[in-house]
């Protein structure tokens, strides 16, 4: 471990839909922070709610006006009432000054190797002509969408061109023995290579489970943890739940920690707040320490959601888990794949209705054959990562 004293490092993440890259990519500024000491890092994001987490010591953030995936290729403003094309401009240019200006060591660009339709290329442009020994990593989580989707997406967008002409090396935050990436998304290799570093999963401590069982008035009780995530499209799953619930009746023998999230708006919240009258299920914006929420639960219910999933692998909890019907086949993806090998239970939006989710939440409480502990999964993303990053770094 060398310092980092003067070394500046720069994250773009882009995450217009909810809180999944900035969440992953600030795991992977503490472990950077660890590898790399007394360093600097600038996260440049355009989640709508960032900075939601608290950046550790040495992080600070520049927040890009947000825009949304409508389809693959096509984004627009979520606040600003501008035309997208001004709004692409705006932050093409925000980005190429904070590269300018900061001059980066290194850059770890995450999802997208040109940015939302191509808004990083300039930067990178300027970057390989001012700062030459600066190295450019392309991070990917494990399952991006359907292989045709991405080819031709990447294609039309310069994304493959601009891995080969600007990245040295590319990570990928998931297992290839789950999802081939490199294969499937037919990636070209950088001069320093392609690497697999696991799941990006949170590695902290766990609170002891009694103490958060005892806070939720669950000691005598099962406990089931319904998360959505960030929030932003967890609607379908959190009212079918409530539903599920009421149509059990004395049958729900169990308590229900509700998570809606942050992202979800306020009239949705009153709404499931209401229908959970009379229910037993204690509803929250959001939990600041998920891992020990489902550390505690005999049970989560949860959407597809890669930091989610990577969370519930970690601790190897059993999962009844609804992937995202749209607009990507990435949840629907990653659900199938893990369910084939026994790590979680699977609901696909077609079968999602408040009978059927009632019952296998009863059955998926009983089972003990899920999930399965021969199959070895490595979610020490973070730090295979950040060791990753380290070496291309020049002192």
């Amino acid at each position: 471990m060398a310092s980092g004293k003067g070394l500046r490092i720069a994250i773009y993440s882009q995450d217009g839909w909810g809180l999944g890259h900035l969440r992953r990519n600030i795991r992977i500024c503490q472990r950077l922070l660890k590898e790399v000491p007394d360093s600097s890092i600038l996260l440049i994001a355009d989640s709508p709610v960032a900075p939601f987490f608290q950046l550790p010591d040495g992080v600070d953030l520049i927040k890009l006006p947000s825009i949304r995936k409508i389809i693959a290729g096509k984004w627009k403003p979520i606040r600003l009432r501008i035309p997208t094309t001004d709004l692409q401009h705006l932050r093409a240019g925000l980005l190429q000054t904070a590269f300018i200006n900061y001059r980066p060591h290194l850059v770890l660009v995450d999802h997208m190797p040109g940015g939302a339709q191509g808004e990083l290329i300039p930067s990178l442009d300027v970057l390989n002509r001012t700062q030459p020994d600066c190295s450019v990593v392309l991070g990917l989580r494990d399952i991006l969408d359907a292989q045709q989707i991405i080819t031709r997406v990447w294609e039309s967008e310069g994304a493959y061109d601009a891995i080969r002409w600007y990245y040295d090396r590319i990570l990928i935050y998931g297992s290839r023995e789950i999802f081939d990436t490199v294969t499937i998304y037919q990636l070209p290799t950088p001069p320093k290579g392609i690497h697999y570093c696991g799941y990006v999963a949170n590695q902290d401590p766990v609170k002891p489970a009694g103490k958060i069982r005892q806070g939720l008035c669950a000691c005598d009780q099962k406990l089931v943890f319904v998360s959505a995530g960030g929030g932003a499209d967890g609607h379908l799953l959190m009212r079918t739940y409530l539903q599920a619930i009421r149509f059990l009746g004395c049958r729900a023998d169990f308590v229900t920690l509700m998570s809606p999230g942050v992202n979800a708006p306020p009239e949705f919240r009153r709404e499931l707040e209401a229908e959970a009258q009379g229910l037993p299920v204690q509803l929250v914006s959001y939990v600041d320490d998920s891992m020990s929420h489902i550390a505690a639960a005999d049970l989560v219910v949860s959407m597809a959601g890669y930091n989610t999933l990577s969370e519930v692998l970690s601790l190897r909890k059993k999962a009844l888990i609804v992937p995202r019907a749209g607009p990507s086949v990435e949840q629907t993806t990653r659900a199938r794949l893990l369910a084939k090998r026994g790590l979680i239970d699977v609901i696909e939006p077609k079968d999602l209705f408040p009978e059927n989710l009632a019952e296998r939440l009863l059955l998926d409480l009983q089972r003990s054959d899920y999930p399965a502990y021969d199959e070895p999964i490595d979610t020490r993303g973070a730090r295979h990562a950040a060791i990753r990053l380290s070496e291309l770094i020049r002192y």
